[in-house]
């Protein structure tokens, strides 16, 4: 199974299922995604790999005289966005189901494109990028965020091994898609393909924050068991992974330490 069948098959329907549960998990990065990112209040952003759209509608809600596009290739995912989204209350926003590598997006249509976690899964970086800068105006700025390697030492990178290995696997990091997401992890790497795909002024920034996966040991078990795919879960093995989850509890809830880079580019004038 590739990225976009898995996106359009157990993982983006997870997702979509869930969708308030990522979100959750993933928020803490969205400060540093919307920093870099500096959006202007009329400015027409595209947001590539939107998901189910919180970060569209966010975006939104920070150009008030703008406009967001939202582009997806999971239609679980697509879906989910629209049947999220109030235009009255989220403002100008609307998705488009498509792969951002191809997608025949407006030559020059937008001022800033943006992307969580959406732009490791091309099969293609450069080509998709290309197209990507194609959409921007000159000038026009790309902001992402991308996963940072785990210490190899790391408490956390331990604690997810072991609790891949209690259920037999987790859809959202098997193969090929834990491949696709380390895609860009090396930033020299990602440096060299927007550099190729005729982007400059490319930086990279290491950004760290604590990513939430559930109220407790409990319900953190409860919702990892759901990622997994296979027979149903024992109960001793649901104990297992609550314990793996349980040094990780805090007042605010099991946060476990992950990593992303902060990419910054911009399309020639």
């Amino acid at each position: 199974m590739n990225a976009a069948e898995a996106w359009n098959g157990p993982l983006g329907r997870h997702w979509a299922a869930h969708a308030e549960r990522y979100d959750a998990m993933l928020a803490p990065f969205d400060a540093a995604l919307f920093e870099a990112a500096a959006l202007g209040a009329a400015d027409r952003v595209l947001d590539i790999g939107c998901g189910t759209g919180g970060t569209s509608r966010a975006a939104a809600r920070l150009a008030p005289r703008g406009r967001v596009t939202g582009v997806d290739i999971s239609e679980p995912l697509v879906e989910r966005a629209r049947a999220l989204t109030d235009r009255a209350r989220d403002g100008d926003v609307t998705f488009e189901l498509g792969d951002a590598q191809v997608h025949p997006f407006e030559p020059g249509g937008f001022d800033l494109a943006i992307s969580r976690g959406g732009v490791m899964f091309f099969a293609d970086h450069v080509t998709a990028f290309r197209n990507i800068r194609r959409a921007l105006r000159p000038a026009g700025r790309l902001v992402f965020v991308c996963p940072r390697p785990a210490p190899p030492d790391g408490g956390e990178r331990e604690a997810l091994a072991r609790l891949a290995s209690l259920t037999g696997g987790d859809h959202a990091v098997n193969t090929p898609v834990a491949e696709a997401m380390a895609s860009l992890s090396d930033p020299d790497r990602t440096g060299a393909v927007l550099d190729s795909a005729g982007f400059e002024d490319i930086s990279s920034k290491p950004v760290a924050a604590a990513t939430r996966w559930g109220a407790d040991a409990e319900d953190a078990a409860d919702f990892f068991v759901s990622r997994s795919q296979g027979p149903p879960v024992p109960d001793a093995t649901r104990a297992a992974i609550a314990d793996v989850f349980r040094p990780y509890e805090t007042p605010g809830g099991v946060l476990l330490g992950a990593g992303i880079w902060v990419v910054s580019a911009r399309r020639p004038r």
